[in-house]
């Protein structure tokens, strides 16, 4: 994987409102490949904050999501 795709899955990973799913489609790694992959390039106490920020986070799952919700990202995150 280039660090241009790494930085994006890190990038997609810190979203709030990026399923896990998404990047799966669109890398091809699972939840378990994110996980290790921050792991591996976060700094130990990022990678605290983040596994406790999306442990509970309803919208990194597309199962955990309300049904209105088909988005992956917020309409006011990428302005032009």
């Amino acid at each position: 994987m280039e660090q241009d795709d790494i930085s994006r899955v890190v990038e997609m990973a810190w979203e709030d409102r990026t399923p896990f799913e998404a990047i799966e489609q669109q890398f091809g790694m699972n939840e378990s490949a994110v996980i290790r992959l921050m792991r591996q390039t976060l700094k130990p106490s990022s990678f605290r904050l983040w596994r406790a920020r999306v442990g509970g986070r309803r919208t990194k799952h597309h199962k955990l999501r309300p049904r209105g919700v088909l988005r992956a990202y917020c309409p006011t995150q990428y302005k032009r």
